[in-house]
C-alpha cells in the first residue's frame, strides 16, 4: 500500500526559524519529527504567509 510522504500525522512537529550568521540571515523551515526534512532560504527572499488559525 502506497503512503503520502507529504501527510502530516497529529505526531509531525514543524517550526520555522531565523538563524542569522555574520554574513546572511537564513529562514529555516524544519519538520523536527522526520530527519533531514528542512530547508532553507535567505530570509528577504521567503515568501509572506498569512496566519493560520
Amino acid at each position: 500500500m502506497a503512503t503520502n510522504p507529504h501527510a502530516m500525522t497529529s505526531d509531525d512537529t514543524v517550526v520555522g526559524s531565523i538563524d542569522s550568521s555574520s554574513s546572511s540571515t537564513d529562514y529555516v523551515i524544519a519538520d523536527i519529527s522526520a530527519d533531514d526534512a528542512w530547508l532553507s532560504m535567505q530570509a528577504d527572499d521567503a515568501p509572506t504567509l498569512p496566519a493560520w488559525r
